[in-house]
């Protein structure tokens, strides 16, 4: 009762005082965000990778990591999608300068989606065009400039089940480039904030879950199939020991 009766008070503190590290921080990311380079976008990247650790602690989502932490090494990163927060988590999740693949229709919206526009690789899911041409980009940024960070079950995982099924996408550029892959669970962001209703806000913990990573070295297209059950089966099984 006590929960429900604070909770308009609380989804209103996190409303506010994220539009206004935005609009505070709006400046940087309009004066970097137009030179089209990797080393303006890491400028970007860090602010935000910085700002999300310290705004989940202040909003009482602290972030709480385990497993083996990732090396200093190129990755595929995938991590289940079950949460709204998962597009803040992740920048506090991954320690190293990566790019993510997103909707574009992220990009309509005010003031953030310019922002977002300069961390991802956006692509309109219901074009086979965009979806080829956001690959082509997401193995370019691979080999050329920093890790890829992909949520393999491409929306929210509104089933009963740990996981929805995955896409290809994240495998085929894992395979394509031989870069390994690194799954991540995050299993807490659901009882942050559920994906059924916007104010469904709650302070709690934020872990992050690294499993090893997943070598990809001499496989070619045709093992996509194994390499995408091997890390649904990884990351299915650490969902279902992190909730029990």
């Amino acid at each position: 009762m006590l929960l429900r009766l604070l909770r308009p008070i609380y989804v209103v503190y996190v409303i506010a005082t994220f539009l206004c590290c935005l609009l505070l921080a709006f400046p940087i990311f309009l004066a970097f965000g137009s030179i089209d380079k990797g080393w303006a976008r890491r400028v970007i990247w860090t602010v935000v990778h910085y700002w999300s650790r310290g705004w989940l602690f202040c909003m009482g989502m602290p972030v709480m990591k385990s497993g083996p932490r990732p090396e200093n090494a190129r990755f595929v990163y995938v991590a289940n999608h079950i949460s709204y927060l998962d597009t803040v988590l992740i920048y506090a999740a991954v320690p190293q300068y990566f790019r993510t693949l997103a909707k574009k229709e992220m990009a309509s919206i005010p003031v953030f989606g310019f922002v977002y526009k300069q961390l991802a690789i956006l692509v309109d899911r219901s074009s086979a065009h965009s979806r080829a041409k956001s690959l082509r980009l997401m193995w370019r940024m691979l080999k050329r400039e920093c890790n890829i960070a992909v949520f393999p079950e491409g929306t929210f995982n509104e089933t009963d089940k740990p996981l929805k099924e995955f896409y290809d996408g994240a495998f085929r550029l894992a395979i394509n480039t031989q870069t390994p892959v690194l799954p991540m669970i995050f299993p807490d962001t659901v009882n942050r904030w559920h994906y059924s209703h916007w104010w469904m806000l709650s302070p709690g913990r934020n872990r992050v879950i690294y499993l090893p990573p997943v070598p990809v070295a001499g496989m070619t297209l045709t093992d996509l199939p194994t390499l995408k059950q091997q890390v649904y089966d990884l990351m299915e099984k650490a969902m279902i020991e992190a909730n029990s």
